[in-house]
Order: C-alpha cells, then sequence, then structure tokens
C-alpha cells in the first residue's frame, strides 16, 4: 500500500504541477469561445453544454450577426432560435434559456452582463460554471471552472476526491494559489485534449507522469489496449 501524502507534500507537489504546466503550456489567458462582448461570451458558454467549443464556435459565427444584442436574442422567436442552435443539442432549453436570460440582461442590467456569482446564477441557464467562465474570462476575477477535464483530471492528480463540481471547485480552491486559479481551467482543458485523454490516457507521453497517482494505472491500461 502506498504511503499516504502528507499535507506539506501535497502543496510541494501541487507546487511542481503547476510549475510544470506552467512551462508546457504558458501563463496566458485563452479562451476557446469566440466572443467579441461579455454577452456574446454569456451566450456562448450556455451554448456549450454537452457541445465542443468547436462547434458552438461555428454556429454563433453566424448567430451573433443576426442576432447581434442582447436585445434581439430576448425578442427572437422561440421556435426559430430553437433551428439556428439545432446542430447544438438540446435546443429546446438552450433557446429557452437564452431568450429568458437576455430578457433579464435587458430588463435588469440595461444589457450589460453582471459581475457577481449570485446575480450571474441568478440568470437563465446559468451555473457555476457559466458564471466562473464569465468572472474570470470578463471580470479577470479568480475562479475555478470545473468541466468534465478539470473533474476528471483534478481526481486522478489527486487533487479532488468529489464527484460534485461544486466541491471540487471548493477542494481546488483550497490547494491551488489564486493566480493559478483561471489558469487550471485552462491549462487543464488542453492537457485533457492531447495527453490526458479520457478514453486513452498516453501516461508515457504526459509531463506530469510523475507526479500524478494515476499514471502508473494509465500506463498499463495503455499497454493493455495495444495488446
Amino acid at each position: 500500500m502506498a504511503k499516504k501524502e502528507t499535507k506539506a507534500e501535497k502543496r510541494a507537489r501541487v507546487t511542481r504541477v503547476l510549475a510544470a504546466l506552467d512551462q508546457e503550456y504558458g501563463t496566458e489567458y485563452i479562451c476557446y469561445l469566440n466572443h467579441e462582448t461579455p454577452w456574446q461570451l454569456l451566450i456562448a458558454v450556455i451554448l456549450s453544454a454537452q457541445c465542443t467549443d468547436a462547434r458552438v464556435n461555428m454556429v454563433t459565427a453566424d448567430l451573433f450577426q443576426k442576432y447581434d444584442s442582447p436585445e434581439k436574442f430576448a425578442d427572437a422567436h422561440l421556435k426559430e432560435l430553437e433551428q439556428d442552435i439545432h446542430s447544438l443539442g438540446f435546443y429546446h432549453m438552450k433557446a429557452k434559456n437564452i431568450i429568458s436570460c437576455c430578457k433579464d440582461l435587458v430588463e435588469k442590467y440595461g444589457g450589460e452582463v453582471p459581475k457577481t456569482m449570485e446575480e450571474l446564477t441568478g440568470l437563465a441557464g446559468v451555473g457555476r460554471k457559466t458564471a466562473n467562465v464569465i468572472l474570470g474570462n470578463i471580470y479577470n476575477q479568480p475562479s475555478i471552472v470545473v468541466d468534465t477535464h478539470v473533474k476528471r483530471i483534478s481526481k486522478k492528480l489527486g487533487f479532488a476526491k468529489s464527484d460534485d463540481p461544486e466541491k471540487i471547485e471548493y477542494e481546488l480552491m483550497e490547494i491551488l494559489p489564486r493566480d493559478h486559479w483561471i489558469l487550471w481551467n485552462i491549462q487543464i482543458i488542453t492537457l485533457g485534449r492531447s495527453i490526458c485523454i479520457a478514453r486513452s490516457p498516453k501516461c508515457r507521453d504526459c509531463f506530469l507522469k510523475e507526479l500524478c497517482p494515476s499514471a502508473v494505472t494509465g500506463e498499463n491500461e495503455e499497454r493493455k489496449n495495444k495488446t
């Protein structure tokens, strides 16, 4: 049985993991959803549920020309908007939420995207994940976005135990320095798409393999898949 990691040892490992991520991916803030305004990002994130960022960007290229203001989304015809976003999946609920969300943006906030977690999560279709994307990318407020990559890889690294995204958010807040809260999502998404792939993690090629408690298991799994 492996020796249990002490708090001091975990803190030291966190520091090494962050340094490795910074060296490999840099520290530039990147948003994978195309947008020119805060309200466009808000809608793009709502659309991204259970869908790839690349697919959302394909749809919003035309969508944001047709609906070029929150007011136009607020006044959109539900069935027409559903057809406009049909290819993204869950289009019934997404269209309904976007119209309701934009009505609140216009009527309550003068068309501006609010700046607090409480106000953001009060909008239709906006949970903590979406709110944290806005707070981090638009208002530069330290926040941790827990998507599927962050949830999976944070647990593999032993930095989170819960299956609940909100609890994982708080677990990560305790061990990650605030200057890496936003970066964690950006860097882990890149890692999850290129190396730590859910169905076939490339543990032998991973620059974190010496720091990841799950790396040996993943490497064995690689061998088994190739036999």
